[in-house]
């Protein structure tokens, strides 16, 4: 985005900022883990009430439901907005998002084709099918993207990753060779964060935390990527080194996140779009603010599906969809109006 295309921003001191959101994030971290469903689960007043009634059950509550839902809102919601804001950065791109250019959907594919074929008992493998999908997709997006990495190149070219993924998926979903199989494949579809255990997330950390150091390794290169490709390299950054850097990384995230709690659109692009501003648009000063700020939005939205009054609880991926299509398309309108 051009300087005189870009609206007017009051920069914000780094440590002020990620103090905010730390702090915000901590606030939505206790509302989390006091927030549930019904008269047995409900708020801070139940909770105590059940505790001093049966703690043996309070304590399972806590251990087994709330406490492991929020760690993966926590880092499912990290991971999401810290490829955003990479991926944003890498494709010069500010439309870029895993949801919209097919990684996420490519992640869901992976994990389902493993729990298809039967090997989903096997812990280990479910975030490596999403890993491997989020990786072909992401390196597949870059190759048909090239050098000019225009926005119509990358959102056809999601656009048809997304479309090949999900018709795949609907075809598994179709010969499910039972019900419970079929409500796995939906469940990857929609996302969710209900019914995960504390196993979930010692599937999933290892690989994200591998993922976040690959992503975080790229900050510098991208504040010289923002001045063209030609001109990073000059400045002594392999720039193949850095995409492999950015793609592996954005695998790792977004392949783990999916394979434990599905597809979760939008995170990756609202977050980043309303913390830039504050960082002076540096795509390496982004880069950690995006990552708590993306926990942030996503402890929000699961709060909100479990405060909804609904007869099934809605799946997080919903919620997190109904907020990020608008911003998409509001964003579509600025760039049309901004750019030749």
């Amino acid at each position: 985005m051009s300087a005189a295309a870009r609206p007017a921003y009051r920069e914000v001191r780094p440590g002020l900022l990620i103090g905010g959101l730390s702090l915000l994030v901590l606030i939505l971290t206790i509302v989390s883990v006091i927030t549930g469903r019904g008269a047995v689960t409900g708020g801070l007043g139940d909770l105590i009430a059940l505790w001093q009634r049966d703690a043996e059950t309070a304590w399972l509550i806590m251990s087994q439901v709330r406490v492991p839902r929020t760690l993966l809102a926590l880092l499912v919601g990290a991971s999401l907005g810290l490829s955003g804001a990479v991926l944003q950065g890498l494709l010069r791109n500010p439309l870029a998002e895993p949801a919209l250019l097919g990684a996420s959907s490519s992640a869901a594919l992976g994990a389902v084709t493993v729990f298809y074929f039967g090997a989903g008992g096997l812990s280990y493998l479910l975030p490596a099918g999403g890993m491997a999908g989020t990786l072909l997709a992401t390196a597949l997006l870059i190759l048909l993207g090239g050098r000019a990495q225009d926005t119509l190149t990358l959102m056809l070219a999601g656009v048809a990753i997304n479309a090949l993924t999900a018709a795949l998926t609907s075809l598994a979903l179709n010969f499910a060779p039972s019900p419970y199989a079929a409500l796995e494949i939906v469940f990857w579809i929609l996302g969710s964060f209900a019914d995960r255990t504390l196993d979930h997330v010692f599937m999933a950390l290892p690989a994200m935390i591998v993922g976040w150091v690959l992503l975080f390794s790229v900050g510098r290169p991208l504040d010289a990527l923002s001045l063209g490709e030609d001109t990073a390299a000059t400045l002594g950054f392999d720039m193949r080194w850095v995409k492999l850097r950015a793609v592996l990384g954005t695998a790792f995230c977004v392949g783990a996140a999916v394979a434990v709690t599905g597809v979760i659109s939008f995170v990756g692009l609202v977050v980043p779009h309303l913390i830039r501003p504050l960082v002076g648009y540096r795509p390496g000063r982004l880069l950690l603010p995006s990552m708590i700020g993306g926990a942030a939005l996503m402890l929000a939205a699961d709060i909100g599906v479990r405060m909804i009054p609904t007869a099934l609880e809605l799946k997080v991926g919903v919620i997190t969809a109904l907020i990020g299509a608008p911003f998409f398309l509001h964003l579509l309108v600025v760039l049309r109006r901004t750019r030749p």
